[in-house]
């Protein structure tokens, strides 16, 4: 499609006919430019093929001394506000001079507002009050063998910034790098039971002091402030099983509880019991020895009575005992001249008696009179031999 008309003339290719007032040719607008710029700098004005690409006069246009000094005057005014920087109250700036850090404490830039000459010196600012955080998940083998997952939270601040900066590449992976070194031997020489219980903190204590030795070491320029262990436990795979394992230790530990707390109140029954059945047999033992030695110095103060009045003690002895014999006998004796004895037993008393019972009572009561007829015998001979010839 041709964009000239019939008489040579451009056209808009959206059916715009502004004849001459269309857009400049690309090559036209260059070839001016240059032109412009040669006599900015003092070169000719002319261009090949006979056209004008200065001014439309022909006049070389040429910079004063005094347009140069304010050029370089805007220059220098830029680039010293290139310089000026803000450092924060939480932050300290390191400079690099020409790439080259400078390490002394004292070229470290201070809060404020701050210059550095732009190109020749670069500063890089670090926050170096507030407290980052650091997560770590990780598994280990513990040292009785068994897989442990631990999550816990590194809680740090930037002490030093140039070697933060400076020493080392990337502190934050080597930070990484030495909380996975430092988790690792802890719990590598522990056993399981006790990081999850009763070395929980102290887990955390000894990995803080370690990772802050492997940092120093290392010169991150790292300082820790604490380190939080979030999770200690089994790995989710294992989770349910772990729980009937724990869940098995909790029931013995209540049944050792049971049968410690029912030992517990058994024995000091059992203890008083034992220490009853002692009291008692001490009881008895003294109760028999006393009524021993009492029967002993009775019957000493009865023969010193018998060998004063050997009759008199006898008699009295013999009715004593036959009333102690006949006192509780559920029969009577009576003593006729003839010699015959009749036996009286009273069938309401012997009825209430069982058939060994009552066997064993008659047979007692049949030899309690037998002694008694040889004793009533033995008296009526001696009494006789007593009693004189003429009284009779």
């Amino acid at each position: 499609m041709a964009w000239n008309d019939n008489n040579g003339r451009k056209q808009d290719p959206w059916g715009d006919s502004r004849g001459s007032q269309g857009p400049p040719d690309l090559d036209d607008a260059f070839r001016n430019l240059k032109g412009q710029l040669g006599n900015l700098f003092g070169g000719g004005g002319s261009g090949g093929g006979g056209d004008d690409s200065g001014s439309g006069d022909g006049k070389r246009f040429r910079l004063s001394p005094m347009l140069i000094g304010a050029i370089v005057l805007v220059l220098l005014v830029v680039y010293g506000a290139m310089g000026f920087y803000q450092v924060d109250a939480q932050e300290k700036g390191v400079v690099f001079r020409f790439g080259e850090a400078l390490r002394e404490e004292s070229d470290l830039r201070l809060p404020g507002l701050r210059w550095n000459p732009p190109i020749i010196d670069r500063v890089e600012l670090v926050n170096v009050t507030r407290v980052n955080s650091s997560q770590h998940d990780s598994e280990m083998l513990t040292e009785d063998e068994n897989i442990i997952a631990v999550s816990l939270v590194v809680q740090y601040i930037v002490n030093d910034p140039i070697k933060h900066l400076v020493e080392i590449r990337e502190p934050i992976i080597s930070l990484e790098h030495s909380t996975e070194s430092a988790l690792r031997h802890v719990v590598g020489s522990s056993t399981m039971d006790w990081a999850m219980t009763d070395g929980r903190e102290i887990l955390g204590f000894e990995v803080e002091e370690r990772l802050q030795s492997y940092l120093d070491r290392y010169q991150t320029g790292i300082e820790v402030n604490k380190v939080n262990i979030d999770v200690v436990g089994p790995p989710e795979e294992v989770q349910e099983a772990f729980d009937d394992v724990q869940k098995s230790k909790e029931d013995k530990v209540r049944f050792e509880n049971e049968a410690t707390a029912y030992a517990e109140q058994v024995v000091p029954e059992a203890r008083g019991e034992a220490e009853k059945e002692i009291a008692s047999a001490r009881a008895y033992r003294d109760q028999i020895v006393a009524r021993a030695q009492g029967e002993a110095d009775r019957f000493v103060k009865l023969l010193e009575e018998y060998a004063a009045a050997p009759d008199v003690t006898r008699d009295r002895l013999y009715i004593e005992a036959t009333e102690s014999v006949f006192g509780s006998a559920s029969k009577v004796l009576i003593d006729v001249d003839e010699g015959s004895n009749l036996l009286y037993l009273p069938l309401d008393r012997l009825q209430n008696m069982g058939a060994l019972g009552t066997a064993a009572r008659l047979e007692e009561a049949v030899d309690q009179v037998r002694s008694s007829d040889a004793a009533q015998r033995d008296m009526a001979r001696r009494n006789t031999a007593r009693t004189p010839q003429g009284s009779r």
